[in-house]
């Protein structure tokens, strides 16, 4: 480290970044002597992060080659380590596929995986529990009629494309309580529970510096340094406009009886992102059915969380809803996302052809309601680069920020603690430098975002209006 290590560090948020980054700064020389906390609104685990589920997919399938790169040394360890021991992780494969008119995203990751290891067009896949066992572990999928069989559900979604036998998936909320586990054992991290209210801002002197956080109970946590690392939730506690925005993405669960469990459970995960709609393997006789778009803005009126409480201006940020705000998101879903996900299951699940065991349900697996449905919330920024840097306008390097994970952070589990870690002693990983430093501008209006073109579906969508629509009362 270039700089003495803080004597105290207060972490905001118990995803994945901010438990991460608890674990590798535990773990670490250079922090031994330093005191760890880590504060979330709700007790581990928080029901509505969106890190708690039951599945992520786990991936090096990548139009961009750093992330790609990344992503693959991440892999390898849920393969080989206790990361994805005991069920934790599956290697059931992944196929991205696309619209008549194809995407550029899944033409570029397939560049990038083949690169990472160019044998494995030739190479077969050896996994007896797998559907690509004896076919190549890539392989190009050309047709409809391709992605139907390499999807083994009778159905299709997206009608072109490729599939990665070595990619897979992870029982999400497993991997966390492991981590948790992992954290604990350590025995170097105060964990509270309490919701951060504001920062704990000093605005005398000519540049302002934090000094840890106050919570809503009237609590106060003082740090050297403090770490926010909450997700979704980060624009509460600072201006992100511009920077980083809370979207909701949809997702439905379906049951499904034990012998259709077993018999779509070595299914790949297909992601059509032409549409951003998707469906990881089944376990435990549920099925997910989701998707990776644009999703729902909430637009929240607060008081600026970087100015004086007393003289603060009001700002409208897009905020997380969810089972457990105040107030609560209903139980249902909006129309528009209830019928893009009954579409789903009604393509990749067609009655006649996907299982069906009547004895279960008379209904077939595209017709059954949905046993619970929920947002899950990104923390969107304008490029789907993380944002991992000291925030530039406060002194001492008091405040770093560790946001902005855009629907992809939770493969990099085994790793990013690191190097966020890395982050924090500046030593930021040369290809990231510039994709995770404090971003030279805000990028306004928020709905003209490219982001990193994996995303698929409508945009521009905000949830009151869509519930509107939908005739329910928010």
């Amino acid at each position: 480290m270039a700089d003495a290590a803080p004597s105290s560090i207060l972490i905001v948020g118990s995803g994945v970044f901010g438990l991460s980054t608890a674990y590798s700064l535990a773990r670490n020389p250079a922090y031994k002597n330093t005191k760890i906390t880590l504060v979330d609104r709700l007790s581990f685990p928080a029901g509505d992060s969106s890190s708690i589920d039951t599945s992520r997919i786990i991936r090096p399938d990548y139009a961009d080659a750093p992330y790609s790169a990344l992503a693959y040394v991440a892999q390898d360890l849920w393969r080989t380590t206790e990361w994805g021991a005991d069920g934790r992780y599956t290697e059931a494969g992944l196929a991205l596929t696309a619209g008549p008119n194809g995407c550029a995203y899944v033409d570029e990751s397939h560049t990038n995986v083949v690169a990472l290891e160019p044998t494995a067009t030739s190479e077969r896949c050896t996994l007896p529990e797998s559907r690509g066992h004896g076919r190549a572990k890539i392989e190009e999928l050309r047709s409809a009629e391709d992605v139907r069989r390499c999807a083994g559900t009778g159905g299709i979604n997206g009608v072109q494309g490729y599939v990665n036998w070595t990619s897979g998936w992870a029982d999400a909320e497993a991997c966390m309580r492991f981590l948790y586990s992992k954290v604990q054992a350590t025995q170097r991290v105060r964990f509270v529970r309490g919701t951060v209210a504001r920062l704990d801002i000093d605005f005398n002197g000519p540049q302002k510096r934090v000094r840890g956080a106050h919570l809503a109970d009237g609590r106060a946590l003082s740090a050297d340094l403090t770490i926010v690392a909450a997700g979704a939730w980060s624009s509460a506690l600072l201006d992100l406009r511009g920077l980083v925005k809370a979207t909701g993405q949809t997702l439905a669960y379906v049951p499904l009886a034990p012998s259709e469990q077993a018999a779509l459970g070595s299914s790949p995960t297909v992601l059509n992102l032409s549409t951003g709609m998707f469906c990881i393997p089944p376990s435990k006789n549920l099925l997910k059915l989701a998707r990776h778009g644009h999703g729902y803005t909430n637009p929240i009126t607060i008081p600026h969380p970087e100015e004086p409480l007393s003289a603060a201006e009001n700002i409208t940020v897009s905020l997380p809803r969810t089972h457990l705000t105040t107030p609560p998101l209903p139980a249902h879903l909006p129309r528009e996302a209830t019928l893009a996900l009954q579409q789903l299951a009604h393509d990749l699940y067609p009655p006649g052809a996907a299982p069906h065991d009547k004895s279960f349900s008379p209904l077939p697996i595209a017709a059954r309601p949905f046993s619970a449905a929920r947002l899950c919330y990104y923390a969107d920024t304008p490029s789907g680069d993380f944002l991992i840097s000291y925030h530039p306008d406060y002194a001492d390097r008091s405040l770093f920020v560790a946001t902005g994970g855009s629907g992809h952070g939770f493969k990099f589990l085994p790793v990013i603690g690191d190097k966020i870690v890395d982050c924090i002693g500046g030593a930021c990983p040369q290809a990231f430098r510039d994709r995770w430093a404090w971003p030279k501008q805000r990028v306004l209006p928020e709905d003209g975002w490219a982001g990193d073109g994996s995303r698929g579906g409508p945009k521009g969508m905000v949830l009151d209006d869509e519930y509107a629509k939908s005739g329910a009362k928010l």
